[in-house]
């Protein structure tokens, strides 16, 4: 046998057992291990625990947010609705009813009532729930049929047989405490497994009343708790639960309080005999107790939980074989308890997070105003904590320590108003008049220590006094007054309650206190978020009333672009647009903007877009104003800029390449290219920690350039695309914001090495490729923009000499207010090396594009020859300073 066993498998032996019930039984009572029992109990649990409809057989309605009148489940509202009153969705008030806290304390949100059951608050008269269901009539009547053969000697066991579910089979003594085991290993509710185990308990010691208190502790003090009473073996829960007030008994008072306090067992054959057992029970219900055994119930840590007792067994006195059953089955007894337990308290504390993010929810939903944020605070507390009055006073903290900035109050909807003040007191009066007493000393003293008071009855506390109450003809009973901090930890108001609604209590718990401070955490980021909100909306206002300042301003007096309006428009041979050597000099300003509208209307861009032609003169004479008086980024620049490009459509050949909206967003773009340039680059801006290197981490100055030419085109007077549709105003915008953030030269950088691979190899396609038009218009938009590299010598010198002096101040600014020596294009020291920064300047940047741009139309040639012609001059004054060529 045994060198046989060696080789039994798992399986083998496992088959083996089960084909020997009755050795593997007595194996596992005499070998089983507490730890293997609580293993065995915990995964009976959690596979019971997965089928929800089978969860220890609890009924579970609908919450009464999700049936309709009728009882019909309705869906949840939609959380968009609107309602009156400013608010976009409804306040669904949290009411104290809807935490339903029965057992077991759980720290540090959960406190306990008057008999020990934990609690958000403590509701005298609320009437709970029953829990579950207790077992029917039908199947008690079977449990207690198949008991009963326990109980008769005279039944002779039959042979081990496969028992199947409703045999009349006999069972024996350990059968027996296991089904009863499994009765309450099932059940995960503290109240119906008490009635469970008190039921069976009944069955299983022959017992005609029993009752099972549980150990409860309030302050440091413990004592027994029932709800149930009057057991017996075909009672049903509903029959025997105490709905309204909870049986409590202290530690050490009658026989089951010193079994309780003591832990020992007592065993009471004749009741009226012992001098601990109290008769007031019987003497009131007029039943005769005679046999008593009282039985601590312990945990797995020997912690007792609870005590069990018996009365009256059926046929004499319970003899140490009942003790022995008995204490066999409340062992598993405790488990199931202490199981129960930790199962309310899970749930106890989902609850409790459910309405804190429900009230969370409420509360950051809308934070439109202040008010708004105010008025969800109010409406929820009262409702939830279930007080007449309650109240908030915000701190300014420049005024002295008494001093609050803001008051708010609400009124229960429970609460009446005062007859005599409707009486005495006009419409505007009762307006106007407060209704909640503030109760300065109160919420001072709350504001300095940042402590919350509660004063559960104001006629016993001596410590204030509430001098309002009679102005207001108002009594205040009981108050509770918590601190507001925001998330710097400081004080920034205070919340008070007053009476709390006698139903529910006559004075604020522990409970409500912790819910109260709980919430005041989301009080205090939802009223910080609501003035920073106000305080961005105040702002945005300011903008907005500065922008329309701004736009008044830098809009055209009507007299100028009257002028212009009226004024001859010569050709565009006249004023010599046509040619790549053109010399803005020879114009006055005024020419200027007449030149501006002749590239327009020779481009057809008046008809084309039906632009009205008054907006069109007042839009140019607006740019021109919106331009600085630097020494090179101005009007003359960004007209010289426009006229390049006009040059290259009309005279260079790419005017076919681009369609009418892409010439009316290059001619807007190049106009508006350096709007309110101030004279220095981006990384100035940065340097200098600009307000507009806040906003624009790259491309900073053409970010702005942009903004400033939509500002315009949008203002009135000035709107030359309101004849455009949407889709075509949208479009012409995507294309002027592109083509002026294309003048940073980073951008051409990052882009003209794939620009100048698409010439080289021929690729382009001008007519069906977005991406390479794309690439084509910011390239002409940097071709344009540096094109006075590409003039005449004399025009190129004296444009060179106004942008080295723009780049020589700057320098000076970063040496005098920064402390920082300059670049060198930059530091006056070096103005002699201007001719070799030049060459420079034209080697890496101007003649790569220009050749490129030549290979896409040899009409741009031009441009081309006067870039070499200007870098020969360059190197020419930069060998021979005195070559003649300096002018």
């Amino acid at each position: 046998m045994t060198s046989g066993a060696n080789s039994l498998t798992k399986d083998q032996i496992e088959a083996w057992l089960d084909d020997h019930p009755d050795f593997t039984s007595d194996y596992f009572l005499r070998k089983a291990t507490q730890s293997m029992i609580n293993a065995w109990i915990a995964d009976r649990v959690i596979r019971i625990a997965a089928d929800d409809s089978r969860l220890g057989g609890i009924d579970r309605p609908p919450s009464r947010n999700s049936l309709k009148n009728d009882g019909e489940i309705a869906r949840p509202a939609s959380a968009s609705s609107e309602t009156s009153g400013g608010r976009k969705t409804p306040i669904r008030k949290i009411s104290h009813e809807e935490i339903n806290a029965r057992h077991l304390p759980l720290k540090p949100m959960v406190s306990t009532d008057e008999l020990g059951a934990p609690s958000f608050y403590t509701p005298e008269t609320m009437s709970p729930t029953v829990p579950r269901k207790s077992v029917t009539v039908s199947r008690a009547a079977e449990k207690l049929r198949r008991i009963s053969h326990y109980h008769n000697p005279m039944v002779n066991k039959p042979p081990p047989t496969e028992e199947v579910a409703g045999s009349d089979s006999v069972i024996d003594e350990r059968d027996m405490i296991m089904e009863l085991v499994l009765d309450i290993a099932m059940d995960l509710d503290v109240t119906s497994v008490s009635h469970r185990i008190l039921q069976n308990v009944s069955i299983l010691l022959d017992a005609d009343r029993c009752s099972l208190f549980l150990m409860r502790e309030k302050e440091g003090e413990k004592f027994l708790v029932s709800r149930l009473f009057d057991v017996n073996k075909k009672s049903s829960l509903e029959e025997t639960i105490v709905l309204k007030n909870e049986i409590r008994i202290n530690l050490g008072q009658g026989i089951a309080g010193l079994v309780g306090l003591t832990g020992n067992t007592l065993n009471i054959p004749d009741a009226y005999q012992d001098s601990r057992f109290n008769q007031t029970v019987d003497q009131k219900t007029g039943y005769k107790t005679r046999s008593i055994l009282c039985m601590p119930i312990k945990d797995s840590g020997k912690k007792i939980v609870g005590v069990a007792q018996v009365i009256n067994k059926s046929v004499g006195a319970f003899t140490k074989k009942d003790e022995k059953i008995f204490a066999s089955y409340l062992g598993f007894c405790g488990i199931a308890i202490h199981n129960a337990q930790l199962f309310e308290k899970i749930q106890l504390e989902n609850r409790r997070n459910e309405v804190l993010l429900d009230l969370a929810r409420a509360l950051f939903e809308e934070q439109v105003s202040l008010n708004v944020v105010m008025d969800t605070i109010l409406t929820h507390t009262t409702s939830l904590l279930s007080c007449e009055r309650s109240s908030v006073m915000l701190v300014d903290p420049t005024q002295p320590e008494d001093g609050f900035k803001q008051t708010f109050e609400h009124v229960s909807d429970e609460v009446q108003t005062v007859n005599h003040l409707g009486n005495c007191l006009n419409a505007e009066d009762k307006k106007n008049r407060r209704k909640v007493p503030f109760n300065i000393e109160i919420t001072s003293y709350v504001r300095k220590t940042g402590q919350s008071l509660n004063v559960s009855d104001v006629t016993k506390d001596k410590r204030f006094i509430f001098e309002e109450d009679a102005e207001l003809g108002f009594k205040t009973k009981s108050l509770l007054c918590v601190p507001i901090r925001d998330s710097l930890r400081q004080v920034i108001g205070v919340i008070q309650l007053l009476n709390k609604n006698r139903r529910t209590g006559y004075g604020f718990t522990k409970s409500d206190v912790q819910m109260l401070e709980a919430f005041a955490i989301f009080c205090g980021l939802g009223i910080s978020n609501a003035r920073i909100y106000e305080k961005t909306a105040k702002l945005a206002a300011k903008q907005q009333v500065v922008l329309e300042v701004l736009s008044y301003h830098a809009i055209a007096p009507a007299n100028d672009a009257l002028h212009l309006l009226q004024s001859d428009i010569r050709s565009s041979k006249s004023y010599d647009l046509l040619r790549y050597q053109f010399d803005d000099s020879v114009l006055s300003d005024h020419d200027t903007m007449k030149a501006a509208i002749r590239m327009f209307i020779d481009l057809n861009m008046i008809e084309k877009f039906h632009i009205d032609y008054r907006c069109l003169c007042r839009w140019i004479a607006s740019v021109k104003r919106n331009y600085r008086n630097v020494r090179y980024h101005n009007w003359r620049h960004a007209f010289n800029v426009c006229q390049s490009a006009f040059c290259m459509m009309k005279t260079g050949g790419l005017s076919p390449v681009f369609s009418a909206t892409e010439k009316l967003a290059l001619l807007v773009a190049c106009l508006s290219h350096d709007l309110d340039h101030r004279g220095t680059n981006n990384a100035f801006q940065a340097k200098v920690e600009h307000p507009l290197a806040r906003l624009y981490s790259t491309s900073t100055m053409e970010h702005h350039h942009y903004n400033q030419c939509l500002m315009l085109l949008q203002s009135d007077g000035c709107e030359i695309l309101s004849q455009l549709s949407s889709a075509e105003y949208a479009h012409v915008i995507k294309l002027i914001q592109h083509a002026i953030i294309s003048t940073d030269l980073a951008i051409y950088f990052q882009k003209r090495q794939e620009f100048f691979d698409i010439v080289d190899r021929q690729q382009q396609n001008w007519s069906d490729n977005e991406h390479h038009k794309e690439l084509l218009r910011g390239m002409l938009m940097t071709g344009t923009d540096v094109s006075a590299i590409t003039k005449p010598w004399q025009i190129e010198y004296k444009v060179a000499q106004q942008v080295a002096e723009e780049f020589f101040e700057q320098g000076d600014i970063e040496k005098d207010r920064l402390h920082q020596e300059p670049v060198d294009m930059m530091n006056r020291k070096l103005k002699h090396k201007l001719p070799n920064m030049q060459v420079g300047f034209i080697d890496s940047i101007c003649l790569p594009l220009y050749k490129a741009l030549t290979k896409v139309n040899k009409g741009l040639q031009p441009m081309l020859d006067g870039c070499l012609d200007n870098k020969r001059n360059w190197e020419d004054l930069a060998q021979n300073p005195n070559s003649g060529k300096n002018f």
